[in-house]
């Protein structure tokens, strides 16, 4: 599953490395990002945006987001039939922008953590889908959530599964909501090549969503 990352790379960049042209948040440095936090997805709406998405998607019929908890994570291998995510994957992708990721390494007892992140330090997007949800009473809030696939040969030491990560030579085809043949998307949702991601072990403050600082990131000496 994936649930923490780091998010570092100014609006700007994001805006450049993903061809945005309307940032509609503001965008803040994290390096402890959890589930039901905002968080930036690019999406496509005439034009790319970068908009503020809820972690953990709460479907349109849901009567309170007691879901959401449970919805920070969608397995490519159901995506496209499961109830809760069967018509954001047709209509409503989206990219979850993002500079690296952990996963616990559970050795014996301990679940070391390890941050995993792209050799050439760029932000990359996790495959996402988003859904937009009103409370009783209240605003419609977008929500989302991250799609996860089979790991590489560098996360399958670490973790049974890994984030989906689109390849920035397929983000287009994977924003563009006229396209909805699952023949032509799921294969987007394959392992990222290893060679070009490195991971490395982090100290353990990173399990407590209250620590947010770089020293998450920082390799255990």
């Amino acid at each position: 599953m994936c649930a923490r990352f780091v998010i570092k790379t100014p609006a700007a960049e994001i805006a450049s490395e993903f061809k945005v042209q309307d940032i509609l948040f503001d965008l803040k440095t994290s390096f402890n990002v959890a589930p039901t936090q905002n968080i930036a997805a690019v999406i496509n709406d005439e034009v790319n945006k970068l908009i503020s998405c809820r972690w953990g998607l709460i479907p349109p019929w849901a009567k309170d987001m007691s879901f959401a908890s449970r919805m920070i994570n969608a397995r490519a291998e159901t995506v496209a039939e499961k109830p809760s995510f069967k018509k954001p994957f047709k209509t409503s992708r989206c990219l979850i922008v993002a500079d690296g990721f952990f996963e616990w390494h559970k050795i014996n007892d301990k679940k070391i953590p390890v941050y995993i992140s792209m050799k050439d330090g760029k932000s990359f997007g996790f495959a996402g889908l988003y859904s937009h949800w009103k409370p009783p009473g209240g605003e419609s809030i977008c929500t989302c959530t991250i799609i996860t696939t089979e790991p590489n040969e560098l996360l399958a030491p670490i973790h049974n599964r890994m984030p989906a990560i689109v390849r920035p030579d397929q983000r287009e085809i994977w924003l563009d909501h006229e396209i909805s043949d699952e023949k032509e998307l799921l294969p987007l949702l394959g392992s990222y090549d290893s060679d070009l991601m490195e991971a490395y072990e982090v100290s353990t403050a990173v399990n407590s969503p209250k620590n947010n600082s770089a020293e998450n990131i920082k390799p255990v000496v």
